[in-house]
Order: C-alpha cells, then sequence, then structure tokens
C-alpha cells in the first residue's frame, strides 16, 4: 500500500484558487483521507477580520443648535445640537450627534386623541405648562408645542396669546421647544412673528415653513429675533430642495435651517417616506450643498393609522397596538437616516430612545442564549 502525505499536499494547494487533476487513475482496495490537521490549516487560512465598508463622502451635514443657554441669550439649561454628520452609517463613524426625541404638547385639549392617550395626558391638557412639565419628567431633550388653537377654524387664538403661552412653556421647563403653528398659511406667519418677538434669542425651531404660505416673513423674524426655521415639504426631493433654496435666498443661514419631508405612518406611506429621508441624506453627503440639513420627523403621524388605535379585538389590545405602531413608525424613519422625531406615547419614547442609545453605542445589548428558548417554551 503506498502511503500519500495528504496533508503536505493540501497545504501546498492552500493558496491556489482551483485545482485540477489530469489524467489520474487510483486503483486500492481501501482508500483513507486524513483530511483533519489539513482542515485546520484551511480554516486558519480563511480566517479573515470582518471590516465593514467606509466611504468617503464629498459632503456634511451642518449642524443646527436648538435652544440657548443663558449665556447665549437664552434661559434653556441645556441645548439640543443635530446633524453634523459626515458619513451615512453610524458604523462609518461621521456621526457627531445623536438623534433626539421631543414629545408633542398642545395649546388646547385633545379630545380627538385615542383613549390610550387620553388616559396619559387628559389630566394635564388644559395647561401647555404643566403638559410640558410632564413630558419633561417622563424623558425627552426637547418640547414641541403645538399652537392649534390659533386655527381659524377652531378657536381663532390671537397671535399675541399664543405668544403668552409660549413664554409661560419657557418658564415652566428648561428645555428647549419646538414651535408649531395650525397649518393655516395666513394666520402661522403672524404667529411666528409674535412668538419669535416674545421668546428672543431662544433659539426655537418654527415650524414650520412651506411653499404655500408667507415663507419670507418667518425666515426675517427668525433672522431677527434669532431662531431656527423647519422646511417643510409633502415628501418631494425637488419641493424640498426649491424651498430650502427659497428659505437661504431669503438670508436664513444654513446652520439655522431643519428639514421635515413629511412622514406617513406604517401601512400609510412608510416605505415612501423611508426612500425620500434616505435620498435625501446621500444627496447631501454626496455633495448637494442645499440638502445638507438635519431632518426632523412627525413621528406622531402614526396615530393617524387605524390600526393604532380602532377597538377591533380580532388585532389585539389597542393599548400596545398604538404605541408600537409609533415605535415602528420612528425607528423606520431612525434607520432611514432621522435627527430628531416628534412623538406622543411615553413608551414608545422610551423604546426609541434604548434603540438610539444602543445604536450609538452607549447601551450594550444583553447576551441572549438562544438554545434556552427551546427549554423555555
Amino acid at each position: 500500500m503506498v502511503k500519500v502525505n495528504l496533508d503536505e499536499i493540501v497545504s501546498r494547494l492552500l493558496d491556489a484558487e482551483e485545482v485540477e487533476l489530469e489524467k489520474v487513475s487510483i486503483t486500492a482496495e481501501e482508500l483513507t483521507f486524513n483530511l483533519r490537521q489539513a482542515e485546520a490549516k484551511l480554516l486558519e487560512k480563511k480566517r479573515i477580520k470582518f471590516e465593514p465598508p467606509i466611504r468617503q463622502y464629498k459632503g456634511k451635514i451642518a449642524e443646527v443648535q436648538l435652544g440657548a443657554t443663558k449665556a447665549e441669550g437664552g434661559s434653556r439649561k441645556k441645548v439640543v445640537k443635530l446633524g453634523g454628520q459626515a458619513s451615512l452609517y453610524h458604523f462609518e463613524g461621521g456621526r457627531k450627534n445623536k438623534p433626539v426625541v421631543a414629545f408633542d404638547v398642545f395649546d388646547m385639549p385633545m379630545q380627538s386623541f385615542p383613549r390610550v392617550l387620553r388616559d396619559i395626558w387628559s389630566e394635564v391638557w388644559d395647561d401647555p405648562g404643566e403638559w410640558a412639565k410632564k413630558a419633561v419628567k417622563l424623558g425627552t431633550e426637547l418640547i414641541t408645542i403645538h399652537l392649534i388653537s390659533t386655527d381659524p377654524f377652531i378657536k381663532d387664538t390671537p397671535p399675541r396669546e399664543a405668544a403668552k403661552t409660549i413664554e409661560e412653556v419657557l418658564q415652566a421647563v428648561d428645555v428647549p421647544l419646538i414651535i408649531g403653528g395650525s397649518g393655516n398659511p395666513q394666520k402661522d406667519p403672524l404667529v411666528f412673528e409674535k412668538v419669535a418677538e416674545a421668546a428672543e434669542g431662544e433659539m426655537l425651531l418654527l415650524a414650520s415653513a412651506n411653499l404655500d404660505l408667507d415663507h419670507k416673513r418667518i425666515v426675517d423674524a427668525a433672522n431677527k429675533y434669532r431662531h431656527n426655521v423647519l422646511s417643510f415639504t409633502s415628501m418631494n426631493i425637488t419641493d424640498q430642495q426649491a424651498l430650502n433654496k427659497l428659505l437661504r435666498d431669503e438670508g436664513l443661514p444654513k446652520e439655522r435651517l431643519v428639514q421635515d419631508p413629511t412622514t406617513g405612518a406604517l401601512g400609510y406611506g412608510l416605505d415612501y417616506t423611508y426612500s425620500i429621508i434616505e435620498r435625501l441624506k446621500q444627496n447631501a453627503l454626496n455633495g448637494d450643498d442645499i440638502l445638507q440639513n438635519p431632518i426632523f420627523c412627525g413621528v406622531t403621524n402614526a396615530w393617524a393609522a387605524r390600526e393604532a388605535w380602532m377597538d377591533e379585538p380580532a388585532w389585539g389590545p389597542r393599548e400596545y397596538r398604538g404605541p408600537l405602531w409609533e415605535t415602528i413608525t420612528a425607528v423606520t424613519v431612525l434607520n432611514a437616516g432621522a435627527d430628531g422625531m416628534m412623538m406622543l406615547h411615553p413608551e414608545a419614547v422610551r423604546a426609541t430612545k434604548e434603540i438610539i442609545d444602543s445604536m450609538s453605542g452607549e447601551l450594550r445589548a444583553q447576551e441572549i442564549k438562544y438554545e434556552n428558548w427551546l427549554s423555555e417554551v
């Protein structure tokens, strides 16, 4: 019997990409191959450390500061900074500021809220200041105060009275504020002017300027009283570029502009939202200067989905469905590249902030032994 040192042969062939034998015949009563040593050497040879691909980008997202401390001319205890990214993905190392969550607060009772939200907020919704205090206690870096009562078709609250509401909220909490209008194109610019004046130097985010209203008045008020402006469009990159350019041409500094491309709810256009946000960030990082601004999303829109609140036993308890619907919507826009999210349910906020901390490396994942699942069933 002829013994062949197969280990030596295999070792010599490890660097070969392909082995082809020609004119070889083997005749034997018994043929044994011992490949253990060769297998070990082969595995060692193929053990390669994975390193994620790191891209280099031409552009960088502008860093926008919300809120101002006393030393900066405001009254906030801390400020929040959005954007500043020089890369698309976390592992590429170009992220400067982690995403943030803002609780939504309204300037009047929200009787239209689903029951699960009424149970949480109804005890404070007669007082925006108290509502904001509770939101801060529940954990948030920002407050969005929506002045919906100013709508002529709701209460038609005068701009001066709306400004007093903002002053009260500023005194009640020490976090930065985002100011939402009613959405009425005639009334909102007037409201933002009065609010901007009353909160001079606080670096509010006026939400929002769009193509259907007098955005120049909003920009002028923001520049005069030192605030930021949210550029709002309806899921259209061309419109976003056009509006951003208009606001910039009207004198708004790049570092005081935030974008909102509109957020669809899970099952109601969320896939399109994801695509728009992703493309905005890709275009910006690839060099489109006019889109190089942070993105803030109205995740609260998730509650407009009937699956989040409708009483349908076959869909499971509403107490869980609503927060889950909001959480999934938040995580989706977060993965697409959102820098901030407006939200409503405390459990959805808690879960989203935990995911943000995990993505940024501040929260380490727990070790999971999957084999235990079999014994726990």
